[in-house]
């Protein structure tokens, strides 16, 4: 086993940045992957005079990188996590726990070649139920101009690094506000997924067959095809941004979530947001949750969003 001094030295270590590259066709599949309607034309439809990317789109970029292809989810996975001094993880005893997205720039339509994203290792906390490892991504342009900053944290079920208790971070994203219970939320949006949403929302980069092969998801032991954790946060980022930010792209300044159960494609989701207050530079603190309205549980908690209201000054 690694020792908890050499534990220590891994925090804040990079890895090898990844090229990345999008074009509309991408961001267009991207929008119906996380449900946009026919009535979002500034998300569906490229020629609609304000057509945009969805701001929390770069979250696909990890696993998508340059792709233009299917990609082998194993590989792409275990290259894309691989650090010396940590052990191979389980693939199939991996959590996404938490993801949270910093919009600095809108995107362009177009990427172009010389994109990347940098990525270094933000946190690990190991205890008796397993590890915690969180990394913090930078996207940047050829110019090396941040657009975006995303933490995304996974937990590895029964998994030991040291053996022993530890915790370390050097870097974390905002605090997640507290929903203020003695008042009914500002906004509720209802959305319900299809039966196709899997696989609609894996033509975005990330083909693990847990998305769509059921006897995969059985063995899991969640009776089948779940959805993506990060299509769920997209059904989620778009009931912001419609209630709370007039629709517009321009919006949205940051988004947290914490995923805590799954959802099967065709279960319904309801977004519940309330106005905590005002944030930085100009924005509106949002804390929100989603319950799957299918099964009446939660599964997206701890949700936390600044959105810059209509009428405000844009990016």
């Amino acid at each position: 086993m690694t020792s908890v001094d050499q534990l220590e030295t891994l925090i804040g270590q990079e890895y090898a940045s990844d090229p990345v590259s999008w074009n509309k066709r991408d961001l267009l599949t991207y929008a119906i992957g996380i449900g946009a309607k026919a009535n979002e034309p500034q998300f569906v439809n490229e020629s609609d005079p304000e057509f945009a990317a969805f701001p929390i789109y770069p979250v696909v970029l990890f696993l998508k990188g340059n792709d233009e292809d299917v990609v082998n989810f194993a590989q792409r996975a275990k290259m894309s996590n691989s650090i010396k001094g940590l052990p191979n993880f389980d693939p199939n005893r991996v959590v996404h726990a938490s993801q949270t997205i910093e919009i600095f720039k809108p995107l362009p339509l177009v990427s172009g070649p010389g994109w990347k994203l940098k990525k270094r290792i933000a946190a690990i906390r190991e205890n008796k139920s397993g590890v915690i490892i969180e990394n913090e991504f930078e996207l940047v342009d050829p110019e090396g101009t941040p657009y975006a900053r995303l933490f995304s944290a996974s937990f590895n079920l029964a998994a030991k690094i040291t053996g022993t208790r530890f915790a370390r971070s050097i870097s974390s994203p905002p605090q997640a506000k507290s929903i203020p219970r003695d008042r009914a939320p500002d906004w509720v949006v209802s959305d319900r997924t299809t039966l196709e949403q899997a696989l609609v929302y894996r033509l975005s980069g990330d083909y693990n067959q847990l998305h769509i092969d059921p006897r995969i998801g059985a063995e899991a032991g969640f009776g089948g095809v779940i959805l993506h954790g990060l299509a769920t946060m997209g059904f989620a980022a778009r009931a912001v941004v419609r209630s709370a930010g007039g629709g517009k792209a321009s919006s949205l300044r940051y988004f947290g979530v914490r995923f805590t159960a799954p959802v099967k494609p065709g279960d319904v989701l309801e977004t519940s947001a309330w106005e905590i207050g005002p944030g930085p530079d100009g924005t509106t603190e949002i804390a929100f949750e989603v319950k799957n309205a299918t099964t009446d549980k939660v599964v997206i908690g701890g949700g936390h969003a600044r959105i810059v209201k209509p009428g405000r000054t844009k990016l």
